[in-house]
């Protein structure tokens, strides 16, 4: 999720340091092929029945191209911040305007090697019909709960996704019951 099309390779990103302070700059291409550590936003959009947004991601993504995402999302340019960020994403992929600011839900930085991103978890309702971008997404379909948890083993997911969504089950469990 933490990726675009080629044609914003030049797009500059901030790159941060371990505790998501701004370091430097530089043109996404360059942040990737060196796997300098940015800012990425996950947005988990839900209909009005509740169900979650799962595509798959095409061939063309430079990240975790053909994998399955619950998450729509990306990248955070240079000086912009997480919620701008997460809103325009959620807007692009799911192909929409006028969507409500996506919701708060926590922080995480996700390291792999070769690979580093703080990412912002967001929430939102989607009760507008979407029309993803064909050039990022595949595949669509809203699943409830259910069924989204049914296709976890049995689908490849982007292993960034797959973690915010581990992170995220466990941060609803660990809330108060009344916390909403």
């Amino acid at each position: 999720m933490a990726d675009e099309t080629p044609r914003s390779a030049d797009e500059v990103l901030d790159v941060v340091d371990e505790r998501d302070r701004v370091v430097g700059q530089a043109p996404r291409g360059e942040v990737y092929a060196r796997g300098l550590r940015h800012r990425c936003v996950f947005i988990l959009a839900r209909d009005a029945a509740g169900r979650v947004f799962v595509h798959r991601r095409t061939e063309r993504k430079l990240v975790f191209p053909g994998l399955y995402d619950m998450f729509v999302g990306g990248v955070v340019g240079a000086g912009e911040s997480y919620e701008e960020a997460a809103l325009r994403e959620a807007e692009e992929e799911l192909g929409v305007s006028g969507l409500p600011a996506p919701t708060p839900l926590f922080a995480f930085r996700f390291e792999r090697p070769g690979k580093s991103w703080w990412c912002h978890v967001y929430e939102v309702r989607c009760d507008l019909p979407v029309e993803p971008q064909v050039e990022e997404v595949a595949w669509h379909a809203f699943l409830t709960e259910e069924e989204l948890a049914a296709r976890l083993g049995e689908w490849e997911w982007v292993p960034d996704g797959a973690e915010a969504y581990e992170r995220l089950l466990a941060w609803r469990a660990a809330r108060p019951a009344d916390a909403g």
